[in-house]
């Protein structure tokens, strides 16, 4: 049987990788540049970054860091553990590609003017939509390998 905390850092971590996931799959979704014209393109972008370029990596850091101590609280059941494990990677990764991959281009971005962008703004942005499809398929898998570990740590 599971204690109460356990189960609610469960609960915690599940709801921050679904915050992080689901944010990811609604700029996937919602957002994608291709059909914005160059100024809709920097003001959308610009008014993300400064909404979401702190908020979001917050909250995966503390999802990961509840997910390392449900990955030290399972290490007795290695099915819950090794699933654990792969959501921790998942996390990383989504760190990884969030920080040397889309946050340099956000940074960038943010100096643009909607009168004066670089020549190659375009390719700048597809690289940075490539990035962000990256780490959002790495997000929703995370999120499914946590789910995963959570259901099987609650059925050993």
């Amino acid at each position: 049987m599971l204690s109460v905390v356990t189960t609610l850092v469960q609960i915690l971590a599940i709801s921050l990788i679904s915050l992080v996931a689901g944010s990811t799959f609604g700029v996937w979704q919602g957002y994608n540049p291709h059909g914005f014209s160059p100024a809709t393109f920097v003001e959308v972008h610009q008014g993300a970054v400064r909404g979401l370029n702190v908020l979001l990596p917050g909250i995966a850091m503390a999802g990961l860091v509840l997910t390392v101590v449900l990955a030290f609280m399972s290490r007795e059941r290695p099915v819950a553990l090794s699933l654990y494990v792969i959501a921790i990677v998942g996390f990383i990764a989504g760190g990884v590609i969030t920080r040397f991959a889309n946050q340099p281009i956000n940074a960038q971005v943010m100096t643009w003017t909607t009168d004066a962008l670089p020549p190659d703004w375009t390719a700048i942005r597809d690289t940075w939509w490539h990035w962000h499809v990256v780490r959002m398929v790495v997000s929703v898998l995370t999120e499914v390998a946590l789910i995963a570990a959570v259901f099987s740590q609650r059925s050993a």
